[in-house]
């Protein structure tokens, strides 16, 4: 009779099966670490992927892009009221909920309260949306991490 470890042994061919496997496309990128450019550039591609997806109301595809960013962290405010035929507008953004109280460089008697990326990242980020609506009553949206 096999022993479980031989058994696992044929089937892999390895004994440690502790080991993690890498990552599907080769790069191991912290989705957090924003003052990285290749990820604002992964993030952005990420985002112009959702949004160009079939969306009939371009809520749709706002809540569709707020839920993806919300898996790595990031958060923005709500969305004004998109009237006319086309328009634009600009979100600030903010990673895991901002930041709130002392560092080893924070004043006796005052707080840090940021939104956590603006340390990072100078001037913080924003999420820029644009929209159009179409001949078919649809509405094309854009949107870019800038």
């Amino acid at each position: 009779m096999k022993s479980f470890k031989n058994y696992i042994q044929e089937g892999t061919g390895a004994v440690n099966t502790t080991q993690q496997s890498p990552s599907i496309d080769g790069t191991d990128i912290n989705p957090a670490a924003l003052e990285n450019p290749s990820v604002v550039k992964a993030l952005n591609a990420y985002v112009g992927a959702i949004a160009r997806l079939a969306h009939e109301m371009p809520e749709q595809a706002i809540t569709h892009i707020r839920h993806k960013l919300m898996r790595v962290g990031l958060q923005f405010g709500a969305t004004p009221v998109m009237e006319g035929e086309k328009g634009d507008f600009s979100l600030p953004l903010s990673l895991f909920g901002g930041r709130f109280g002392k560092d080893e460089n924070t004043p006796f008697g005052e707080f840090i309260n940021d939104d956590g990326i603006s340390h990072k990242v100078e001037g913080g980020l924003s999420i820029n949306f644009t929209y159009e609506m179409q001949e078919d009553n649809t509405c094309k949206i854009t949107a870019r991490i800038a």
